[in-house]
């Protein structure tokens, strides 16, 4: 009885896939066959003539200097009340202030990174 339980198993999984390996090829291997069809155009124009690309860019761009500006206003908004607040006091409205804070950096960084 030289045999463990992990050859017997091995002996007996072992056919299946290699057949299984067959029948689906590696992704990484570069296949050969018709242009993918469905690209999106790349040079997509707008009703008004403008590149929707460039539209797009625009209007992401806005938004993130009105959320920046919103950034902020909400920083010194907080600076401001902790001064105030006292050196063992935390307001509560201090750390709703963060959480603003912390989502607009994330909305920010989502939209340059896109």
């Amino acid at each position: 009885m030289g045999r463990t339980r992990r050859t017997a198993l091995f002996t007996l999984t072992a056919p299946v896939l290699a057949a299984a390996a067959q029948q689906f090829p590696d992704p990484r291997q570069e296949q050969h066959g018709p242009p993918d069809l469905h690209k999106p155009d790349e040079d997509a124009r707008l009703p008004n003539g403008k590149s929707q690309k460039d539209a797009i860019a625009k209007q992401n761009h806005e938004a993130s200097m009105k959320d920046a500006s919103d950034l902020v206003q909400a920083a010194k908004s907080l600076e401001e009340e902790l001064k105030n607040a006292g050196s063992y006091v935390v307001p509560v409205s201090c750390v709703k202030k963060t959480e603003e804070i912390e989502k607009l950096a994330r909305r920010i960084r989502g939209r340059l990174k896109a």
